[in-house]
């Protein structure tokens, strides 16, 4: 797992305290390899002594566990067990799965769901297809928030305040404009699609677009990926495909069992 974006916010002051033993854990499910306790405490400006202190409850119930060689901190167990009852038991991965694999079939295409969640996009499922395609997209990886199709069709159903928000964290990309970037968040919105190539991955094209749950709730994006040399003939087909599946989704979603 990684992510483009810098470390989310998080300067200890704006952290309840009650929560920091949260922030300890998040910091090393988003970093995607073990963690020194001095890399914790960078990352999460918390004192060392704090970070131990966290640590003792996270490994006694296996949320965390040290690395075999390096003594490092990385996820334990229990992680495991925890995402295995969210893929079995989510009411958005259970409906998710027909849609994607449909989707992939249809197209002969690589297909994802993404979620935002505290300043990175997350994603949840992926499924490639047969033809070949390398990206950095993989169920679990954290991707920027503000880069390529999939964080683009979340980013511009967020409250705008969150948006001003991300957008700040980027501010020293000399690559981002801002004020581009709002321009096509509004044009996301008008058209309920959002598309990129070479954002994320060099000659990968993409298109994302959001689910809604019940009172037009943002839940996720669903993605498609291709080469771009392969996508560029059917653009408008690929499209409306995830757009539809999309759609279904969301109406899947607000359909009250």
């Amino acid at each position: 797992m990684f992510t483009t974006d810098k470390p989310l916010a998080a300067h200890a002051s704006e952290i309840p305290t009650s929560e920091r033993v949260l922030q300890v854990l998040a910091c090393i499910a988003r970093h995607g390899r073990a963690m020194s306790a001095k890399d914790l405490a960078t990352q999460t400006q918390l004192p060392l002594s704090t970070i131990y202190r966290h640590l003792t409850p996270l490994k006694k119930w296996g949320w965390v566990q040290e690395h075999a060689h390096s003594g490092a901190y990385e996820p334990g167990p229990l992680a495991v067990q925890l995402a295995w009852g969210f893929d079995q038991h989510s009411y958005l991965m259970e409906k998710a799965h027909a849609e994607i694999a449909q989707l992939v079939a249809k197209s002969g295409e690589s297909v994802g769901l993404m979620v935002y969640l505290n300043g990175q996009v997350i994603c949840l499922a992926m499924q490639d297809s047969a033809q070949a395609l390398r990206c950095s997209f993989a169920k679990g990886r954290a991707n920027s928030s503000v880069r390529g199709a999939s964080a683009k069709a979340l980013l511009a159903y967020l409250p705008a305040h969150l948006q001003h928000s991300l957008l700040a964290q980027q501010s020293d990309d000399s690559e981002l404009n801002t004020l581009e970037l709002m321009q096509q968040l509004e044009l996301i919105r008008q058209q309920r699609y959002a598309v990129s190539e070479n954002e994320i991955d060099q000659g990968v094209w993409g298109v994302s677009a959001p689910v809604f749950s019940e009172h037009a709730k943002l839940e996720a994006s669903l993605s498609l990926m291709a080469p771009a040399s392969r996508a560029q003939p059917r653009q408008q087909e690929l499209i409306q495909m995830t757009l539809a599946a999309a759609d279904r989704l969301s109406q899947q979603l607000s359909i009250h069992e």
